[in-house]
Order: structure tokens, then sequence, then C-alpha cells
């Protein structure tokens, strides 16, 4: 494990970006809100904040870090049948908050997956990312896409 006992604690934020692509009546009924495990976005919003509060016990070797806040947005697509989900997790610490971003989108998306699983098993989850990172001695990166 990387020791960061003597970084300086500084502001440090990422935002991590992913997408679940399926059927066009999975996605209505998404919408919907006609599942029958229940309200799909908001149980996969809530797993995602829970799940980047538990990156350490996740990630060998990753940081237990304060977190000060989770966002988690979703952004449907009827078009093109899919859902983009970012996730933007801030903290005052001496390490960044990348892995708990990341973990908090692959848990989101995998929660949606397994709520509709039954009606839709061809859905498929990709482009998970870092979009943005702010603070740290690497400074500030944006995804080039």
């Amino acid at each position: 494990m990387v020791d960061v006992g003597n970084k300086k604690i500084t502001r440090r934020e990422a935002t991590a970006g992913g997408r679940i692509t399926m059927a066009a009546k999975t996605l209505e009924l998404i919408l919907e809100k006609g599942a029958t495990k229940g309200e799909v976005l908001e149980t996969a919003r809530l797993a995602g904040i829970m799940a980047a509060k538990r990156t350490h016990e996740l990630i060998p070797l990753c940081h237990a870090i304060t977190i000060d806040s989770v966002t988690i947005n979703f952004k449907p697509d009827v078009e093109n049948s899919l859902i983009d989900i970012t996730a933007k997790v801030t903290t005052n610490g001496r390490t960044g908050v990348e892995m708990d971003a990341l973990t908090a989108v692959t848990i989101a998306a995998l929660t949606i997956f397994d709520m509709v699983k039954a009606v839709d098993k061809e859905m498929t989850i990709t482009k998970i990312n870092v979009i943005e990172k702010i603070g740290g001695q690497s400074g500030h990166y944006i995804r080039k896409e």
C-alpha cells in the first residue's frame, strides 16, 4: 500500500462515467418505473453511493477515504436504448477518489443490469472510465474524447 502520510490534505474530486445499453423495451420499462424489482434508477443510485463508500473493501490496497459527497446521475438516451451514468466523488484528503467514482459507476450499472435481467439478458455495460480528476500532485485531468 502506498504511504500517503506525508502528503498534504487537499480538495480532491473525481468524475467517472459508464454506459449500459439495452433493448428499447427494457429502457421503456425502466423509465416508466415498471420493473418488478422496484424503481431501478433510484436503487442503482443508492447502490452506487454505498459502493463508493466501501471501495477500500473491494479493491486490494485501496485507501479508506473519508468521502464528503457522492453524486450519481443517469442520462437515458431513448433513441439509442442506453443509459449514461456519471458519478462524482469529493473529499478533502491525502489521496484521490478516482477508484471510488469508478466503483460507484460500475455498481450502479450492475444494479441496473440485475434489476431488469429477467427481461433483457443482452444488456451490455461499457465505457467505464475517469472523465475528470481535480486535485493532488498530478493536478487537473480531463479525458480527451
